[in-house]
């Protein structure tokens, strides 16, 4: 059954896939669901999904084990939903999971720079210059999480018109570094939506519990939005969309279940 999970999951793992390449993948490589019982066990490496009793592996062959229960029964749901054919694309939890066991876990250090590098070119600082509603738009999502870095972190960041490079003041980035995870699922969920939100200041909100997932998604998609308006949204954006979506809301699920740092 390794094999199979293998089969199912090597190209899912740290890989952001697009749901239109998903979709031309999934039409050739699809596998028939095998199991009928899905369950959640104890077990002395955390919580492990079951499948007909027989414990879930990552693709890189390692104990798909979950710190909290109601993380592992998440995944139990995802299983459980499959019909037909298993399709990853449908599986977010698992996706982080395997992620973070597979991935993280070897390359701590370079995600933990990764989010520091976002700091520095945090898209909470670069602001449109017109128009006005958009203006105003990004000032209502982007000033308060700012405001919050300020108070919170005492982490004073600037921000600029434009897209022009802006170096922010050294205290500020490494008082906001200091927030930055260690843990392996911490820091894998907080890296996960840094490079969906294109902000580690909302990530390390969303981790510390101070801001929810649908205002930081809000926060997020001002620009998004704002074009939509202006030029309507197709089919495949509104897949892209929802897929970037479900992303987010496993990655908030993870840091939620786990606690807050501080």
């Amino acid at each position: 059954m390794r094999d199979v999970f293998e089969e199912i999951f090597a190209l899912h793992g740290r890989e952001a896939v697009d749901p239109a390449v998903a979709a031309r993948r999934n039409m050739r490589a699809l596998k028939r669901r095998f199991y009928e019982e899905v369950a959640v066990h104890d077990d002395p490496a955390g919580f492990v999904v079951v499948l007909d009793g027989r414990p879930i592996m990552t693709p890189a062959r390692r104990a798909l084990a979950l710190p909290r229960r109601p993380l592992a029964e998440a995944i139990a749901l995802e299983w459980g939903a499959q019909s037909e054919f298993i399709d990853p694309a449908t599986m977010p939890m698992t996706r982080l999971a395997n992620t973070i066991i597979d991935g993280v876990a070897v390359a701590a250090d370079e995600l933990a720079a990764e989010i520091r590098k976002y700091l520095g070119s945090d898209l909470l600082c670069y602001r449109a210059a017109t128009p006005k509603a958009l203006v105003a738009r990004q000032s209502l999502h982007w000033d308060p999480i700012l405001g919050w870095a300020k108070s919170a972190l005492g982490a004073q960041f600037v921000t600029v018109k434009g897209i022009t490079h802006a170096r922010q003041p050294d205290d500020a980035l490494e008082r906001a570094s200091a927030l930055i995870p260690r843990d392996l699922w911490r820091l894998g969920a907080v890296h996960a939506i840094t490079a969906l939100t294109g902000s580690a200041l909302i990530a390390i909100a969303v981790m510390r519990g101070d801001i929810g997932v649908d205002a930081a998604w809000a926060a997020a998609q001002v620009d998004e939005d704002w074009n939509v308006e202006g030029w309507g949204r197709d089919e495949l954006g509104l897949k892209r969309r929802a897929y970037r979506l479900a992303e987010m809301q496993a990655a908030a699920k993870v840091l939620s279940e786990i606690g807050p740092q501080y």
